[in-house]
């Protein structure tokens, strides 16, 4: 093996000089993703090892080239040009800590430097690896939600098939004795991104094409899914026959991995393989690095590192937001309808008036790795209480599925001077705001309970309040 890395370094070299470079010019963003790594959290645990596979790849089974007499220009100017806009953005995007996109530019910045550096043919033989490399990243999170809800269609579907007495509503299977929910960690994700990543290895291995690639990709993303669609419904017949007594129920994390083996492993074994011949007609050597990419590589530190730490500096902190509120009288954030759970970087205070309860969340960044938005997590239990009716942007309707009580909510952020109705816009108003030095956020949440038979009186006072609520000093 030692000796296979050593003949192999002149063609690994080229890529493993650019793969620092590009991490020299990200290094805040990658920093905290190796953080992230070592924490071995659910969504993260498997990244360290995939960088790790990533470097052994390049040293093992370095890109090739293949010789043509048609060649790819390089293009370099545009990859330059690439890479500058690449940092700019990344740069915007670290400033105001929009993490998921931030982390996926990662990947795009490690293109666009070998692009910059090695021209456009080398890059695309380098392709594979650097999206090897971005199955590392902590994005696999973000799509649970999307996979839960796909889960609890199929699984539903299956246990219908089995005539079971099940009550199924949303990611909820109520049973004789008891309820399972297809929550977060029931979504597949793990055996998803474990499946792209053998299928990326084993592509890359076999010096596959794309279709090669896109064939694999597909096999091995469906065969991922629906190993834990088994595993799920293995566990509601499993719950249903004992009447939700057998240890597997509150244990499944072993049995979920078997389920995963059965199906993965033969699609492995049955997989074609092809190795490289010592007389491909491939190139063995790497020119090297343009002056142009040398230059953008300068001007990136310039623009992207250097220039975050001048916009990060600390500003100074001024007076909390207050709300005008007539007739409201303090309460206990604890006793809102619905409890929030919110993070604790959040000052919170809690009114009520009559039946309507306001709550007010509020923060300053006053550190340059502090979030002007922080992190907002699902606030309560959605398997609890579900959303029947979005009324209007920031105005929604929810059901206990329980008790059947209605409850609407009213929500509104204000990033800065700038106010929004949803998370994900709050989150982008993060730059102006940051640009123009603001540094405060603040979230106002309403509550009302709905009428025995109507939400239409709830409806019009948290809509009425949502836009007649303001905030001062």
């Amino acid at each position: 093996m030692l000796r296979k890395i050593v003949d192999n370094l002149p063609r690994s070299r080229p890529y493993l000089v650019v793969t620092a470079i590009a991490v020299l010019i990200f290094y805040p963003t990658w920093i905290r993703l190796a953080e992230a790594w070592l924490e071995f959290e659910q969504a993260t645990a498997h990244g360290l090892a995939t960088a790790v596979i990533f470097l052994g790849l390049l040293l093992i089974h370095p890109p090739v080239h293949a010789i043509s007499h048609k060649q790819l220009k390089p293009y370099r100017l545009a990859g330059a040009a690439l890479l500058i806009a690449t940092t700019l953005t990344w740069g915007l995007l670290e400033l105001v800590r929009i993490d998921t996109l931030t982390y996926l530019m990662l990947s795009a910045g490690l293109i666009a430097t070998a692009w910059a550096l090695l021209g456009l043919a080398r890059t695309l033989t380098f392709l594979p690896y650097a999206l090897l490399l971005s199955l590392s990243l902590p994005i696999w999170a973000d799509m649970a939600p999307a996979l839960v809800d796909l889960a609890s269609v199929v699984v539903g579907t299956w246990v219908g098939w089995f005539g079971m007495t099940a009550f199924i509503e949303g990611n909820s299977i109520t049973l004789p004795y008891g309820r399972l929910i297809i929550a977060d960690g029931c979504s597949g994700f793990r055996y998803f991104a474990m499946s792209i990543m053998l299928a990326m290895m084993t592509s890359i291995l076999n010096d596959y094409r794309w279709r090669g690639w896109l064939i694999t990709l597909v096999a091995a993303g469906t065969i991922g899914l629906i190993a834990n669609w088994v595993r799920i419904t293995i566990l509601v017949v499993v719950a249903y026959e004992t009447d939700m007594q057998s240890d597997m129920i509150a244990d499944h994390d072993t049995m979920g991995w078997v389920v995963f083996a059965v199906f993965i492993l033969p699609a492995l074994y049955f997989s074609p393989v092809r190795k490289r011949k010592p007389g491909e007609n491939l190139t063995s050597t790497v020119s090297v690095f343009s002056k142009i990419g040398a230059i953008a590589v300068v001007v990136a530190i310039a623009l992207g590192p250097i220039a975050l730490t001048i916009l990060q500096r600390p500003g100074l902190p001024v007076s909390p937001w207050a709300l005008e509120l007539f007739g409201a009288r303090p309460a206990k954030t604890g006793d809102l309808p619905i409890a929030l759970d919110l993070p604790e970087s959040l000052s919170q205070q809690a009114w009520r008036a009559g039946d309507l309860w306001i709550l007010l969340a509020q923060s300053q960044k006053t550190l340059s790795d502090d979030k002007l938005v922080p992190y907002l997590p699902l606030m309560f239990d959605t398997s609890l209480w579900q959303l029947q009716e979005t009324v209007q942007p920031g105005l929604r309707r929810y059901r206990n599925i329980l008790s059947r009580e209605q409850i609407i909510i009213g929500q509104r952020f204000q990033t800065g001077s700038r106010r929004s109705w949803n998370y994900t816009e709050a989150k982008m108003l993060q730059i102006p705001a940051l640009l123009t030095q603001e540094k405060q956020f603040a979230l106002i949440v309403l509550q009302m309970k709905c009428a025995q038979r109507s939400c239409d009186l709830a409806t019009g006072k948290v809509q009425q309040a949502m836009t007649s609520i303001q905030l001062v000093r």
